[in-house]
């Protein structure tokens, strides 16, 4: 099918006809009528063939059986181009001919407690066996106990026990898994009885090996070199038994020899690792790094050691004493009924039983107690959750540029390689500088930078998709947004809900250290860069917004820009403190505030502006200032009026023009110079709603998390995901929420309907062509 869609797509020409290329099935909905129809008949055939899901699992196939069916190779084979529909896929009502079960048949029994976990029960098994067997010496230590010859070949019966549960696992694939074997999968039933009788011989191998040893030391009543020959005979049969262990456990540890292996589709490898494995195509190659292996295998080991240290020393060792003396007692009378004759066999079978049980049990304990020490260490280094509160987000949110620069930016914008030894070192060591604030890694941003329009622009995305889902509102989108730079602020312009309370801090400040120098007193501000950022930002608002509201070419305009050009020759030459009064500062933030508070209101007084302007001036003239100067003096520095006829009424009385009422984006200024200058303790709540908190924690904590770089989209693997859905969420934008309110179609009732039902609104007092 892809290569006649290519020849299509090519114009390619037929060497039978001479004709440009035509698809095999065509016609109307011939894609519908001949491939999916089928398929889909099919499906449905073996769907009520479960009977509802009550049908054994072994006698239908289901999702994932058809799934696998076309990653087999004898999807090819069977169904062709164009498709066979007689082939044996699309039969469901013969037994014979029908497909059956593809990769796995779920066959509910106890049994799988030991086939899912057969390796860790084998583990404990062997261990169990060969602790008794050298615990029974009632040494100090296990290590003297194996000094012994004896004891280091009764050890070896483990290797019995090995091959037993291999058995035992070979007859539960094939009793739990024949309904994979047909006529087409007649190798899988090969390869199950050969599991199963090449177990059995190596139960044999083993009895025949071991025999020989004890009869060769029953007859040199003594360990002997021939007796000992055979034992070394012994060890060496048992290492061509585990070499498909220690071949696993290499490529275990070596993942990029066993990705070669299963990529690489050569004949060679795929019949030696037929035996252990069928043959797939999902998955093949996708197997962990080393170092995350080495950190797996570390970990179970320690777990491991902990555990058979314990069960040794505190579970085993402590009963081999008790049993001796059991085992010793005679003409013992027992109410029960005697299953080994006269000996005490079933009390210490009885007596070792609840010790067994927990000794089988008492893993999860210390998995428990490693994997909890080890995910907080992991936690810990890898700063998981770091971020739990606003009050760590603000100690964070300056750091956000740089690290979205580090990690969300494409390679190639990054400009060096990746890949490298040295370029990971590097990455490391900026990472960790990310996270510490070590060596300064970041840049104090300004508003002009590159850098922080792109965080800006991110960051506001994630706060409109927020309001969109209706998660916070209006407000705190205001509050949350990172603002593009405007009304000539010189300093990034963070959100509000970082800005609380730090301009009265700031206030605070400059009225305790009165008589403190510029230095010393811009200092102590600029040790908090968002109250340096709060003081500047509200500094530049103030200056544009009084300079905007009172006209140009006025005597007023003139007064208020010597006096801002005072203030900032003052700041200029480090001489703020010398030349104004820092405790009337309070007394300007208090009629600053009512005048941005008048300038909010929907409906505006201009005579009240007027007002106000008057008592910033009258502050700033008289009270501001240390050296008091004369009328003539306030003339001849430009700052009072000249005109002897505009002195006769209020100054500021015919200079003031606000702003139209529609200009949406001077008024979300003006809200946001109100929030700065009157933002208190309370914004530590901001945003109230706890999804939006969980977002914005995780969004933060992601950012210094060892994450690879974003690769260039050329460089980025596609891939495609089908899922089924039968309930769909219909969600509308604020904006057509806000056209439908504007025509009077949408009231407060109908979107909350609109956004709670799965596919249907209520129109409740709406015509349907209104909708």
């Amino acid at each position: 099918m892809a290569m006649e869609l290519n020849k299509i797509l090519e114009d390619y020409i037929d060497e039978n006809t001479g004709q440009p290329v035509m698809p095999s099935v065509s016609g109307e909905n011939a894609f519908l009528n001949s491939i999916v129809k089928p398929i889909y008949d099919t499906i449905k055939a073996e769907v009520q063939s479960s009977k509802n899901g009550t049908a054994p699992h072994s006698v239908w196939r289901n999702y994932d059986d058809i799934n696998e069916y076309f990653w087999s190779k004898r999807c090819f084979e069977k169904l062709k181009w164009p498709v066979d529909i007689g082939s044996n896929f699309f039969v469901t009502s013969s037994k014979s001919r029908h497909v059956g079960k593809t990769g796995f048949v779920e066959q509910r029994s106890f049994w799988n407690l030991f086939r899912s976990f057969d390796k860790l029960w084998i583990m404990l098994i062997l261990f169990l066996q060969a602790a008794i067997i050298v615990a029974w010496e009632e040494r100090e230590y296990p290590w003297q106990a194996l000094e012994e010859r004896e004891v280091q070949v009764k050890v070896l019966t483990v290797f019995f026990t090995w091959a037993g549960f291999r058995f035992l696992q070979s007859l539960l694939d094939v009793g739990m898994q024949y309904s994979l074997v047909s006529r087409e999968t007649l190798g899988l039933g090969v390869r199950m009885v050969s599991k199963s009788i090449v177990a059995a011989g190596w139960i044999i191998v083993f009895g025949v090996f071991y025999g020989r040893i004890w009869t060769q030391r029953n007859q040199d009543r003594q360990w002997s070199a021939e007796a000992n020959k055979r034992v070394v005979n012994f060890l060496l049969v048992a290492a061509v038994f585990i070499l498909p262990e220690l071949l696993a456990l290499v490529l275990f540890i070596l993942p990029w020899v066993r990705n070669f292996l299963e990529n690489t589709n050569w004949k060679i490898f795929y019949m030696l690792s037929w035996w252990f494995q069928s043959r797939t195509f999902v998955g093949r190659g996708l197997r962990e790094g080393l170092m995350d292996n080495i950190k797996y295998t570390l970990f179970w080991i320690f777990v491991l050691a902990t555990k058979f240290f314990f069960s040794y020393f505190m579970q085993i060792k402590p009963m081999i004493r008790p049993s001796k003396a059991l085992i010793k007692m005679k003409d013992v009378n027992y109410e029960w009924h005697q299953f080994f004759g006269n000996s005490n066999k079933f009390a210490v079978g009885l007596l070792w039983l609840p010790i067994v049980l927990i000794y089988l049990m008492d893993l999860q304990i210390f998995y428990a107690i490693y994997s909890s020490l080890v995910g907080a260490g992991v936690g810990l280094f890898a700063h998981l959750g770091e971020i739990r509160n606003i009050g760590q987000l603000r100690l964070r949110f300056q750091f956000f540029a740089s690290a979205i620069q580090f990690n969300l930016m494409p390679e190639e914008q990054l400009l060096n390689a990746r890949g490298t030894l040295r370029s990971k070192f590097n990455d490391a060591i900026h990472r960790l500088k990310l996270r510490y604030g070590l060596g300064r890694p970041y840049k104090k941003l300004e508003s002009n930078q590159v850098e922080a329009t792109k965080f800006a622009l991110i960051w506001n995305e994630i706060i409109l998709i927020f309001r969109e889902e209706d998660i916070i509102s209006d407000c705190e989108l205001e509050l949350l947004e990172l603002p593009q730079n405007s009304w000539n602020v010189r300093v990034i312009r963070w959100p509000c809900f970082l800005l609380c309370n730090e301009l009265l801090l700031a206030l605070s400040q400059a009225k305790e250290l009165v008589d403190a120098p510029d230095k010393w007193l811009w200092y102590k501000i600029c040790k908090n860069e968002y109250r340096r950022c709060a003081v500047l930002e509200a500094y530049d608002c103030i200056k544009h917004l009084l300079l905007d509201i009172i006209k140009r070419n006025t005597e007023e305009h003139s007064i208020m820009t010597v006096l801002f050009q005072e203030i900032d020759h003052s700041v200029q030459i480090e001489r703020f403190t010398k030349t104004f009064k820092t405790t009337a500062l309070p007394q300007l933030h208090a009629k600053l505030i009512k005048l941005v508070e008048l300038l909010s209101k929907p409906k505006k007084d201009a005579n009240q502006v007027v007002n106000a302007l008057q008592a910033i001036y009258e502050i700033a003239i008289r009270d501001f200032f240390k050296e008091k100067r004369t009328t003539e003096q306030l003339m001849e520095d430009g700052l009072a009026s000249r005109n002897p006829a505009s002195s006769a009424g209020l100054l500021f009385e015919n200079a003031v023009e606000l702003p139209d009422p529609n200009n949406v984006f001077f008024y979300r200024q003006v809200r946001r110079l109100h929030t700065i200058l009157t933002s208190r303790d309370s914004m530590q709540n901001i945003p109230v709603n706890l999804e939006a908190r969980r977002r914005i924690a995780f969004f933060s904590n992601s950012l210094f998390m060892n994450m690879p770089h974003a690769p260039q989209v050329e460089k980025m693997m596609a891939f495609s995901v089908l899922t089924r859905t039968t309930v769909k969420k219909y969600c509308t934008t604020r904006n057509n929420c806000a056209l439908r309110m504007k025509m009077g179609f949408l009231s407060c009732i109908i979107y909350r309907q609109f956004m709670l039902m799965s596919g249907k609104i209520l129109r409740r007092g709406c015509a349907e062509k209104e909708w």
